[in-house]
């Protein structure tokens, strides 16, 4: 099956752009557009596995929409927020909404089915470095009360803790797999644990926890 996505962006070029790249991709299926974050009953009907939403649109945010859409919407899509700017803090604040990543406009076409297909997967964190890079500048240096009581709450094992450090690099289940001389499916399951200890609801979220609890330094 097609991974499904819905394009939210109230440029329409920026949509047609998007499509035009995606829509290339035998395995990728764009399912429909809105020009607005209050794209809810959209999503309801469609059913996307992925909604690429723009941060920053007039009547409603892709902050607030992200919001919305993960409190309104009974297993929700992956969201990845597609932005001009890198190190923006509405970024961020997608980021800690929820958003599973991030995504360039100015990306080659490449890069937006790469960002896409990861996603969708959810086995490796999209962009680690600028996610570290975001983190220093806007997570509260550690400082979160928030963040640092859902990690003691979480009562993390060492390996689920080793686990969480090597997510906040970057690597997928193979590769912490490979580092820790275990099986992928081993690495499964202490995943699945790190982020039901931490409430988190992917590996995206358990990371931006990760840095603002101070457990791992984004520097």
């Amino acid at each position: 099956m097609p991974v499904t996505v819905l394009l939210v962006d109230d440029e329409p070029l920026v949509r047609a752009g998007l499509r035009a790249v995606l829509e290339a991709q035998p395995d990728i299926e764009v399912a429909g557009e809105a020009a607005d974050g209050a794209a809810i009953p959209l999503v309801r009907k469609l059913r996307p596995d992925v909604v690429a939403m723009d941060v920053r649109m007039p009547l409603l945010d892709g902050i607030e929409a992200t919001r919305a859409l993960l409190r309104t919407v009974p297993d929700p899509p992956k969201i990845l927020v597609v932005t001009t700017f890198e190190n923006d803090e509405y970024v961020y604040e997608a980021l800690r909404a929820g958003a599973d990543g991030f995504l360039l406009k100015r990306a080659r076409p490449a890069e937006i089915v790469h960002a896409v297909r990861l996603i969708a997967e959810g086995e490796s964190l999209l962009f680690p470095a600028s996610v570290r890079q975001l983190a220093a500048e806007y997570g509260e240096g550690g400082g979160n009360r928030a963040a640092r009581a859902a990690l003691e709450r979480a009562r993390l094992t060492e390996r689920e803790g080793e686990v969480l450090r090597l997510m906040a690099r970057g690597l997928s289940n193979a590769e912490i797999a490979a580092r820790l001389v275990v099986g992928t499916e081993t690495v499964k399951s202490h995943v699945s644990a790190v982020l039901a200890k931490l409430g988190a609801r992917d590996r995206t979220q358990a990371v931006i926890t990760a840095y603002e609890s101070g457990f791992v330094a984004p520097g």
